[in-house]
């Protein structure tokens, strides 16, 4: 049975600014297609159904997807196909007066044996979701601030703190613009993926800094012990999610498909924040700053 071996990397070659200049120039780029998304969708992020409000139809029948989408007075968001069962399809509507599910039964031909078009039909209204998008906001914010808080407590030292906050918000930021990109809409459930990347970070930074800051030996021996246990967690948890993500996709369940994903590029983005932006401060901390 192999085994992970993690590499022991000679940060001596590197300067502060080198090991710092990768993260912050992927966060910088990261910025601007959130800032793209805002011009183009009003949000950062394209809202779900859970957020924007709207209709969503299972339904199942022999026509095609052109056919599906002029069987409708609104015009769907989205029309796509259930890899797991055959002829069967999520429609999705903004919000809308349209009887749509009505307009299903009537234009579209159902499956032989099955009498109904429509297997399932849910309804987000818009004021719900506001509601719903305030929410998860508020929660996310104050996931940040607890973390933000929790750093300044255990290290009670400006430099150190403020490393762990910029690698938890680039780490964040790194996934939100990979949503825009790849065109996944802000969800209930890609929420929760996001909440687990700020948990997942601020442990994988804290691990780096209480090995530093609070453990005997030297600099860059402390930085290989962390990164042993790090990098070693991070990349099983990659895995798992890749794992996830693959058998999601195969099964047809975009939800689960898009936090695999999404929890895949930020635990990637908190592997090189972790260590090259996190360590840099720390360094320049430890050898250059207040506690020289």
């Amino acid at each position: 049975m192999g085994t992970f071996a993690v590499p022991e990397i000679d940060y001596t070659r590197y300067t502060n600014r080198q090991l710092a200049a990768v993260p912050l120039a992927v966060l910088a780029f990261a910025l601007l297609v959130l800032l793209g998304g805002y011009v183009v969708y009003g949000t950062p992020v394209e809202l779900g159904m859970d957020f924007a409000g709207g209709t969503e139809l299972t339904i199942e029948t022999t026509s095609s997807e052109a056919e599906i989408e002029a069987a409708f007075s609104e015009e769907p968001e989205s029309v796509q196909s259930v890899q797991a069962t055959e002829n069967q399809y999520l429609v999705q509507f903004a919000p809308t007066d349209a009887d749509v599910q009505s307009e299903a039964e009537s234009n579209l031909d159902p499956v032989s044996g099955n009498d109904q078009v429509v297997q399932l039909s849910a309804e987000t209204s818009a004021s719900f979701g506001a509601a719903a998008q305030q929410t998860a906001l508020l929660g996310l914010g104050a996931a940040f601030v607890g973390m933000s808080v929790i750093a300044f407590v255990l290290f009670r030292t400006f430099v150190p703190s403020i490393a762990i906050v910029i690698s938890a918000f680039s780490d964040l930021v790194i996934p939100l613009a990979f949503m825009n990109v790849l065109g996944i809409p802000l969800s209930l459930g890609t929420v929760a993926g996001l909440l687990l990347i700020v948990g997942y970070s601020v442990d994988s930074d804290i691990l780096l800094n209480n090995h530093i800051l609070r453990r005997s030996g030297d600099f860059y021996e402390s930085t290989h012990r962390a990164m042993r246990t790090g990098i070693t967690m991070t990349v099983t948890s990659m895995a798992a999610m890749l794992v996830m993500a693959v058998a999601a996709w195969a099964l047809g369940v975009e939800l689960l498909l898009s936090i695999g994903l999404i929890l895949t590029v930020g635990l990637a983005a908190d592997l090189m924040n972790t260590y090259l932006l996190n360590l840099s401060l720390l360094r320049w901390y430890k050898f250059e700053g207040v506690a020289r």
